[in-house]
């Protein structure tokens, strides 16, 4: 057995990292403060101080804020078995913290990382959660949560509650910040992790539902300069609410795509919604039309007959301005139901009835955010007979598949544009093939099809593994839009993923040339540097990278490997080290600290790493066979076998596993199974010497001379410089008579730098 450890160092595949419709690109955004007409929303409270104290105390008014230290005075802990890390959030130095730490190797703590709050999103009704807002003022959301249920109580954030979750690297987007927030002063990066700079607003402001107020204060109170949506139209009422209360689903789907002309925060009240954004649903029938989430309310009301029938709308029950809770609030839904039902049950309610609401419109357990209960806005005849508030795992709520089928329209249903139809069905790979035909068709159709567009289709047929056409799309969006980050960016990733690295390298340039401080792309063009052997290069890219966002997991492996490449073992092991830090379950840099660890001759620690990448990603054919590897030389041969053996099953086109194994089991005497794993490897690999070598050595144990000579000089005719099948040939060559051809095997033997074969070549030679 050869014992051969740490040939197994892993890269990684790029990171496409750039969703979204026009990511990379930044806008100037409507719609912002000392933009198209918003003022600070203090100045509303001047003229409007009662109404503006009242909503103050809405959950849309306190839907995000600064954190307060009084709410954080106990410290607080959670452990979340799934990923097996625990969690604290506490208060000092009039800063508040969440931390995060595993027990590691020897039962030491490790991976300890701590993130101040700074920001608190929700109003705490039903749950808040917390943002970190990081050296690239992007905001990071924190992995656990607090929620009303049962008095307050610890959670993971939605989203979270697996093994592989993402921990403290979830950007919060421009949807987010839409709906939990005012408008950002400034601009607004239209990218999938925009950056927000400057001061925030604290909670949603009058100017969401009443529009720009800058023309309003300077006419001095002018009715017509104002938005009041109570004269609005039906529709245009509706807008208001929907713009943030409207989602068909928070699974990929898509659920909405923001038309091309509109910036992020370019909505405003008073103008149909439908002109800023479409809304699309999966197709009936597929299984979703009951699911119900934390965001539904105008989803299910549009179902009910109630709304269908009448001209109700969201200001029927709900006055956006007041508090509304308990006793008050039940009587206030109640009187609007009888407003058109005035008879029923007029004789009192049913036995065992609460009120209107508590029959019609129940509470139900959301199934995205599974530690909150919401009443159910679809206005049902008949109460579901199940428990409707049952504790729910988010395991089973959240599929781990991603829904597949036909995405089609849902508001506005009668005009949707054609090309936006067609882009919902690749946006998340729901309708893939059938969505490729029809955005091909509508760009093919239209020679000044915009470059976002023809990135839509590159993106698409990369996700479908259609390499060329990708590639092929990409670059005609970079022809329609010279220095197009986006596409630059996908080109690279795309060319990455097939091998392509010469070209990923050129691709990677040329975007962050365009987009200089984005560690995805500085990480992949790092990795195609690395692939093509520069070195040097990757290194500098890399760290480039890691300056940028320290947190970046996948920029730290790969610098890991940059710089032991150029023989910096410490440096590297540090590297790999953060990259575990910051993703715990990252299996690639776990796998990487094993080989590293085992060639030093840490075999304990090795192997708790190489647990750790198998149990991150329990298909990692590299990881069993390193592990495996490491059970040898620690001599637990019949576990070797078992990860090897396994390993084998996961990759069978991996010689080195074949010849590894066949190593052990001719060590076990297994013979026929071992020449059987040395055939297969050599017939995967004709150039893989060692497994002539071993196969020859089977042979010679088991008394076949002449097929064993064959092997062995098949092994130094694909390599003339390989020491040990020259010293087995040699010794073979003695035993047969042949002393004349035996001292020249040997002597090229005693060649060798590995001391052991020099001293028995020597000793043959004697």
């Amino acid at each position: 057995m050869t014992g051969r450890i740490g040939s197994s160092f892993r890269l990684g595949g790029p990171l496409t990292g750039v969703r979204g419709s026009v990511a990379g690109i930044v806008l100037s955004a409507t719609g912002l403060w000392g933009q198209a007409g918003y003022v600070d929303p203090a100045v509303c409270a001047g003229c409007h101080a009662e109404i503006a104290k009242a909503y103050r105390l809405t959950g849309m008014g306190r839907s995000f804020s600064r954190p307060r230290i009084e709410d954080f005075k106990t410290p607080s802990s959670y452990y979340h078995p799934a990923s097996d890390r625990y969690y604290a959030v506490s208060a000092r130095d009039g800063k508040i913290y969440q931390r995060r730490h595993q027990a590691g190797f020897a039962g030491k703590e490790t991976n300890a990382v701590e993130k101040s709050i700074d920001y608190v999103v929700g109003s705490g009704n039903h749950a808040r959660t917390y943002l970190h807002r990081n050296a690239e003022n992007k905001l990071i959301e924190l992995p656990v949560s607090w929620y009303a249920e049962n008095g307050g109580t610890w959670a993971m954030s939605p989203g979270y509650d697996r093994a592989d979750h993402q921990d403290f690297r979830r950007a919060i987007g421009n949807d987010c910040m839409f709906c939990h927030n005012g408008y950002p002063a400034g601009k607004a990066s239209d990218t999938n992790e925009p950056v927000f700079t400057g001061s925030l607003p604290e909670g949603i402001d009058c100017q969401r539902c009443h529009g720009p107020g800058r023309a309003h204060v300077a006419s001095k109170g002018a009715a017509k300069t104002i938005v009041n949506p109570a004269k609005l139209d039906r529709d245009r009422q509706l807008d208001v609410c929907m713009q943030c209360h409207l989602e068909t689903t928070s699974l990929a789907l898509p659920n909405s795509i923001r038309h091309y002309e509109r910036g992020p925060y370019s909505y405003q009240a008073g103008e149909p919604l439908g002109d800023y954004s479409t809304f699309f649903d999966h197709a009936p029938g597929t299984g979703f039309d009951d699911r119900f989430e934390v965001a539904h309310q105008a989803y299910r009301l549009r179902r009910s007959a109630c709304f269908r029938e009448s001209q109700m709308t969201c200001s029927t029950c709900h006055d956006p301005h007041q508090k509304q809770a308990g006793k008050q609030a039940e009587a206030h839904y109640v009187a609007a139901c009888r407003g058109c039902h005035a008879a029923a049950h007029a004789a009192g309610v049913p036995a065992g009835g609460g009120s209107c609401i508590d029959c019609h419109m129940p509470k139900r357990r959301t199934e995205d955010v599974v530690h909150v209960v919401m009443t159910d806005h679809f206005i049902q005849r008949s109460k579901p007979g199940r428990d409707l508030q049952a504790a729910l795992a988010e395991e089973g709520t959240i599929p781990r598949e991603p829904y597949r089928g036909e995405v089609v329209p849902y508001y506005p249903a009668q005009k949707a544009d054609e090309m936006y139809v067609a882009l919902a069905q690749v946006r998340n790979g729901s309708n893939l093939d059938a969505g490729i035909a029809l955005l091909k068709s509508a760009i093919e159709k239209n020679p000044r099809a915009r470059a976002e567009l023809v990135y839509e289709l590159g993106s698409a047929y990369a996700e479908a593994g259609k390499v060329d056409e990708a590639v092929r799309w990409f670059e005609d969006a970079v022809r329609r839009r010279p220095g197009y980050g986006a596409a630059l960016a996908k080109l690279a990733a795309t060319l990455t993923s097939a091998g392509r690295f010469a070209r990923a390298a050129e691709a990677g340039e040329r975007a962050i040339a365009v987009q200089p401080a984005n560690t995805i792309v500085l990480t992949n063009l790092g990795n195609a540097y690395l692939q093509l052997g520069r070195t040097d290069r990757a290194r500098t890219t890399l760290d480039q990278a890691v300056k940028i966002n320290a947190d970046f997991p996948e920029a730290q492996n790969l610098l890991g490997l940059a710089v032991l490449r150029k023989g910096d073992r410490a440096a590297a092991e540090s590297r790999f080290r953060e990259a575990i830090l910051s993703q715990p379950e990252f299996a690639e840099a776990h796998n990487n600290l094993a080989n590293l660890l085992a060639e030093s001759g840490d075999y304990a620690q090795a192997g708790y790493h190489f647990e750790k990448a198998i149990a991150a990603n329990t298909g990692y054919a590299e990881a069993h066979h390193g592990y495996g590897m490491l059970l040898l030389l620690t001599r637990s041969y019949d576990k070797a076998r078992m990860e090897l053996e396994e390993a084998v099953r996961l990759d069978p086109r991996a010689a080195q596993t074949h010849a590894d194994l066949a190593d052990l089991l001719a060590a076990q005497r297994r013979t026929a199974e071992a020449a059987e794993e040395y055939r297969r490897a050599i017939q995967l690999k004709p150039a893989l010497t060692d497994a002539y070598l071993g196969l020859g050595n089977l042979l010679a144990k088991e008394g076949n001379p002449a097929e064993a000579e064959a092997q062995f000089r098949l092994a130094i005719a694909r390599n003339p410089e390989f020491h040990e099948a020259h010293l087995a040939l040699g010794i073979l060559l003695v035993r047969k008579g042949a002393p004349s051809e035996a001292r020249i095997h040997l002597r090229k033997a005693a060649e060798s730098s590995d001391p052991s074969v020099r001293q028995a070549a020597l000793q043959a030679l004697r």
